[in-house]
């Protein structure tokens, strides 16, 4: 962090913080597109191999691209140091990989994203690694689940799809009171609706892909958190095994959050007023969106998070079936399972996003085969639900 960042807002430090002007004098950051970096001496080069020196090496752990990315992000979260990675899922990995060893134990919420669930549950045994999914919501369950063995405990929150909560600072609580680590994947919220490093939470981590990006152009990842366990361990893990961000999608990224906190509003309000007016559809079983009174977690949502956020999840009657007529009469909704874009997307998650996992576990995460996930983007919200309101009928066909 440079300047008077330290003091600045969450808009300001995502277009401001870290940029450092070429001789050029540019305005707007440009693209190192270089896999190198030359040096003034053999000296200099040993010198920044031995880490004795600041300075660029090879693009697959150091450009100037990835770092400014790093330090906005690390700046907007509030976090000592971030390592930014070539997807979300790399991030996660990554994160295990660093600092678990075999004979671990993670405790992991059952409703998180459909390949954290495979990673979790069938990559990392693999390793020496085991994990127990628990529910969100339930403390007791947390608290139980825990082992002599235990060193993380992961959650997402707001999950996915059904946007179920986590009281972070509870988590961290219990983690912290058994030397355990909390994870908290903060995809949905980005630092702008909610900031679990400052709950209590040890690392965060994130899919650029989504919000960070804003635009479904670059697949991406990152870790936050502090200087020893992921500015050493985690960036040593990738200077090593090189899950890298290509500075291309750095750059990209880093425009993303110039606008960051502008979209999450507008998707905020889009995604509030499209499920209200899900919940009057008679077609429409149950609605699933914190910012809804009727949300188990309404209360703890209002308290952890500065806005609900632009994914809400929703059951039709007549199950799969009639999930995809829904699906397949929409017109102006993108049929994709990204989420986050400016474009609204749509997916069944039964079928794609949590496809690969046994049923007993869809089942456990409350996953029906009527359940659909949306992701509210910028549009007129008036399109949206005339849009919606042909696969309702559709639905009900």
């Amino acid at each position: 962090m440079t300047g008077d960042d330290g003091e600045w807002g969450l808009a300001t430090r995502g277009i401001r913080t870290g940029q450092r002007r070429t001789e050029e004098a540019e305005h707007s950051e440009p693209v190192f597109l270089t896999s190198s970096f030359t040096f003034r001496s053999a000296a200099e080069a040993a010198a920044r191999f031995a880490d004795q020196e600041p300075g660029n090496i090879y693009s697959r752990f150091s450009n100037p691209n990835v770092r400014l990315f790093q330090e906005r992000l690390a700046a907007m979260e509030g976090g000592e140091c971030c390592v930014a990675t070539g997807s979300g899922m790399s991030a996660i990995l990554a994160t295990c990989m660093a600092l678990l060893r075999a004979g671990d134990h993670i405790v992991c919420s059952s409703s998180v994203f459909g390949s954290t669930v495979s990673l979790f549950a069938n990559v990392l045994p693999r390793f020496g690694v085991e994990t127990t999914f628990v529910p969100l919501a339930d403390p007791e369950a947390w608290q139980a689940a825990i082992r002599p063995n235990t060193r993380m405990l992961f959650a997402e929150t707001p999950s996915n799809p059904l946007t179920e909560l986590g009281d972070i600072r509870l988590l961290a609580d219990i983690a912290h009171a058994h030397d355990c680590l909390l994870v908290v994947d903060n995809c949905f919220c980005t630092p702008i609706l909610q900031r679990p490093l400052a709950l209590g939470a040890d690392i965060v981590v994130h899919s650029a892909t989504k919000y960070l990006d804003g635009q479904g152009r670059c697949v991406g990842g990152a870790v936050v958190g502090d200087q020893q366990r992921v500015g050493k361990e985690v960036f040593g893990f990738l200077r090593t095994a090189g899950p890298a961000m290509s500075p291309f999608n750095a750059w990209v990224f880093t425009k993303g959050l110039e606008t960051l906190k502008l979209r999450m509003r507008a998707h905020c309000e889009n995604a509030q007023a499209l499920a209200e007016w899900l919940q009057a559809q008679p077609q429409v079983v149950r609605v699933y969106y914190p910012g809804l009174p009727e949300h188990p977690q309404h209360a703890l949502a209002r308290e952890q998070q500065s806005g609900f956020g632009g994914v809400l999840s929703f059951e039709v009657a007549g199950g799969r079936e009639a999930a995809w007529r829904l699906i397949d009469a929409l017109g102006l909704v993108s049929i994709t399972a990204n989420l986050g874009d400016v474009r609204s997307t749509i997916t069944h998650p039964a079928t794609t996003t949590h496809g690969r996992i046994a049923p007993e576990q869809r089942a456990a995460a409350g996953i029906t085969e009527g359940l659909l996930r949306l992701s509210v983007g910028l549009e007129d919200v008036e399109d949206l639900q005339r849009d919606l309101a042909v696969g309702l009928q559709a639905a009900a066909g």
